[in-house]
């Protein structure tokens, strides 16, 4: 899995790329929690690139979600959610938590 990240005025981009596992999971728990602790709660993960997804990448997603909701306007949002992740994500009853945009541009524009 790559993890990048890019700054903006008012949100954070962190782009994910390839397998989202119960390996990898804890190094974007990192990159996220990271941005948490910078007082960043307006967060955009980009997700074009992701090829699997399972249970640990979903916790990490809810749990930086409860996190950035604790503050004012804080989200997270995601972005270009490939749709076999999108299927998996409201099979689990997940896609209400979360704003989604098909363009990654949309998604920092939300904020």
């Amino acid at each position: 899995m790559e993890v990048t990240t890019k700054e903006y005025k008012s949100s954070d981009l962190v782009k994910v790329s390839g397998r989202i596992d119960s390996y990898s999971a804890p190094q974007l728990a990192e990159t996220l929690d990271g941005l948490l602790d910078n007082g960043r709660y307006k967060i955009v993960l980009e997700m074009s690139g992701v090829e699997f997804m399972s249970s640990a990448g979903l916790r990490v997603m809810i749990s930086t979600q409860k996190n950035c909701k604790k503050h004012k306007n804080g989200e997270l949002v995601l972005a270009a959610v490939p749709e076999r992740i999108c299927k998996a994500l409201d099979l689990a009853g997940f896609t209400p938590m979360f704003s989604i945009y098909d363009d990654t541009m949309d998604a920092v524009g939300h904020f």
